[in-house]
């Protein structure tokens, strides 16, 4: 049975993840900045749960949470650890109970990470900033009990061989909270689903299919034969990507994601199998909720 995953956020609901900016923070004192650190982290368990209610109640088997849930918990002068903020082990515990909550409702929760990640980097400290952004992410994940956190590779930086060399040196520095929730994804300009699937076979990682991804920068393989490759590589659920373009497939550029699915860009070869599909969808929740009367509306309509 398909689950479809919402990302992030919402396009109507009055449900909202809070952020912070290093220059509005950067001018407060340590003991101000705590305190509305806290109560941004506070806001953000909130809105999680209230995500959580909503997606088991509308159909929606998958939430990514925002990387930022945490905001600027990883920032080179302001980060923090959440416990050591006021009343940090209370929120440490409101995010524990959103995960606690996710099981009962059979929801499955993942991580997908700013671009900023770059383990393939030619520049160490870029790494080590990736590093320590993939094991923030880890721990958050631990306490809510998300089973993914999904990497793309980075940069070719002219040579795709010594770049993938250098992302699977870096995955020798994950803990094993990382490693064991890392997956790897095709992206549309540098590494193709040819690309990674070797990758992420010798690393023992799995592999997300962005079908989206591939049709902007194809290798010969076809969607069929791609998804049974991807699937391989899962001991669990798998998790893939789906999206439509904005400005259609014959306009100036396919990248750029729709507000909703073309159902016609939904694989035929992906009916019936047990996979978790991220909707990358500008109109969020609006979207699954039109792609799927679709699906269910062509189901009906093939018995």
């Amino acid at each position: 049975m398909i689950r479809l995953g919402l990302c992030c956020k919402f396009e109507k609901e009055p449900i909202k993840f809070l952020t912070a900016t290093a220059l509005h923070a950067g001018k407060l004192t340590p003991a101000e900045r705590a305190r509305k650190l806290a109560a941004l982290c506070a806001a953000n368990a909130a809105a999680l749960r209230a995500s959580l209610e909503y997606c088991a109640a509308h159909g929606i088997g998958c939430f990514r949470v925002n990387s930022q849930v945490l905001p600027l918990a990883t920032h080179p002068e302001l980060g923090y650890d959440l416990k050591d903020l006021p009343g940090g082990e209370a929120i440490v515990k409101a995010f524990k109970d959103c995960g606690a909550q996710a099981r009962r409702l059979g929801l499955r929760l993942t991580f997908h990470p700013d671009q900023f990640i770059l383990l393939s980097s030619p520049n160490p400290a870029v790494t080590a900033a990736s590093v320590k952004e993939l094991e923030y992410q880890a721990q958050v994940a631990g306490w809510i009990g998300a089973d993914v956190i999904n990497i793309h590779a980075g940069g070719a930086y002219g040579d795709k061989p010594a770049a993938l060399g250098r992302a699977a040196a870096a995955l020798k520095k994950l803990s094993g909270a990382v490693r064991s929730r890392l997956a790897f994804e095709n992206d549309d300009r540098s590494y193709t689903p040819s690309d990674l699937l070797p990758f992420c076979a010798g690393q023992k990682l799995p592999f997300v299919y962005d079908v989206h991804h591939h049709r902007c920068l194809p290798d010969g393989r076809s969607a069929e034969e791609t998804t049974a490759l991807a699937l391989k590589t899962w001991d669990r659920e798998p998790l893939f990507h789906l999206s439509s373009p904005k400005f259609g497939w014959r306009g100036p550029d396919p990248r750029p994601h729709h507000d909703y699915i073309d159902l016609k860009d939904f694989p035929s070869c992906w009916r019936g199998l047990a996979i978790t599909i991220e909707v990358e969808a500008k109109a969020k929740e609006l979207a699954i909720k039109r792609l799927r009367r679709q699906l269910l509306a062509r189901r009906a309509g093939r018995k």
